[in-house]
């Protein structure tokens, strides 16, 4: 990479609170078009006459669509506009979105699940550029907020859509969230700056080679990587195989109710944004090793299911907060490595991120079908025990 190419471009122009909570906004709503399946996954196997053990592929296509977006089109921010790349993306989204909901079978829904996956990444490309338009030191503290918002996405998410399934069907989920995108587009069009500098100068090709190698390079990015890939298996693994267990007899749960664990989540998700203030600090390392603890602790929580429901909310807070925290962490320290390749260098985190995510929502409704809930337990706790042990093996090589 040449010396051109590495030297920070951008002047930090400083960011509105309406403009900063509308980024926030975008990427809570773009993030829950992935997620908003996971509570009608036993309407839509109905629907469609899908195998309950096989259903978990409507979560997993639409991560394998994330991933491709996240080393197709997330990299773009660094070489081209990203004003327009945001507002073609929002847009894009509806109508990707509207042809989920008019879905006449199986391979039409699976298809439209890809490409909402892969129009999805716009939340990486509003994550990159509000780092750019942070003040260094408030770095950590924007994308904390703005990650937030991802979190309230993926977790409210599950409520609206129970709600809004409960009293429509499925289908009209999509239809809400393709309204939903075409407004934020239009306000996205009137708020985002115009004229910012292009990070790069690179050719497109030239920008996709570096991400592996900046990865393969970097101990840091490895790591973080790692962690990502873990501890986004262990929340999918959750999140996708609970729908079964509190939808079917003792509980019989509706999808509203079972979206209000979602909300349970939010508080502490939410709680985790003080992340990235601490990572500023350089209490990264602190930060991470204790979230991970707790992400392990929550599994024996989760356990109680279906003992009491009481207990397993409580674990669902906990890991929801432990996931977070991982998050902004991991998302701050990134962002302040290499201020010049910001769109990639989230882009080929997020990969992992969304491969962890895939992998969670097949190993889960897999477990729950030949083990049960115990069985849904023991993977989500192996994937967190093995991100402990991963920060602990880099914890001793650093002393």
């Amino acid at each position: 990479m040449t010396d051109t190419a590495r030297r920070p471009v951008e002047t930090a122009p400083l960011l509105s609170r309406g403009m900063l909570l509308l980024f926030a906004v975008t990427c809570g709503a773009s993030v829950a078009n992935i997620y908003a399946a996971q509570p009608l996954l036993d309407t839509i196997a109905a629907s469609f006459g899908i195998a309950p053990g096989a259903v978990g592929l409507v979560v997993a296509l639409t991560q394998i669509g994330y991933a491709a977006g996240l080393i197709l089109i997330v990299p773009l921010g660094d070489l081209v506009d990203r004003r327009k790349l945001i507002l073609v993306q929002t847009l894009l989204s509806a109508v990707a979105l509207s042809t989920v909901a008019l879905a006449p079978n199986v391979f039409v829904l699976f298809g439209g699940m890809i490409v909402v996956g892969l129009l999805a990444v716009v939340v990486q490309v509003l994550v990159a550029m509000s780092a750019a338009l942070a003040r260094p030191q408030e770095r950590g503290r924007v994308v904390g907020l703005v990650t937030s918002g991802v979190v309230i996405g993926i977790l409210a998410a599950r409520f609206v859509a129970g709600v809004l399934a409960d009293l429509a069907g499925w289908r009209i989920v999509y239809l809400v969230s393709a309204g939903l995108m075409l407004l934020l587009g239009v306000l996205l069009a009137r708020v985002l700056p115009r004229d910012l500098p292009v990070a790069s100068t690179e050719r497109y090709s030239a920008v996709l080679k570096s991400i592996p190698r900046l990865f393969l390079h970097d101990r840091v990015l490895r790591l973080r990587a790692g962690f990502a890939f873990l501890i986004f298996a262990s929340f999918s693994t959750l999140w996708t195989a609970m729908v079964l267990p509190l939808s079917a007899a003792p509980f019989s749960l509706s999808h509203t109710q079972i979206g209000l664990f979602g909300i349970a989540g939010l508080a502490g998700a939410l709680a985790a944004g003080r992340a990235g203030r601490l990572a500023d600090q350089g209490f990264s390392g602190r930060v991470t090793g204790v979230s991970l603890t707790l992400l392990c602790l929550s599994w024996l929580a989760i356990g109680f299911l279906p003992r009491s429901l009481v207990v397993f909310a409580l674990g669902v807070v906990v890991l929801d907060f432990a996931v977070q925290a991982v998050h902004v962490t991991n998302q701050s320290l990134i962002f302040a490595h290499r201020p010049e390749a910001r769109s990639r260098l989230v882009g080929g985190y997020m990969v992992f991120y969304s491969a962890g995510s895939a992998l969670g929502a097949i190993t889960s409704t897999a477990a729950y079908a030949h083990f049960g809930w115990v069985g849904v337990c023991g993977a989500g706790a192996a994937f967190s025990l093995a991100a402990l042990l991963l920060w602990s093996r880099d914890a001793i090589r650093r002393t």
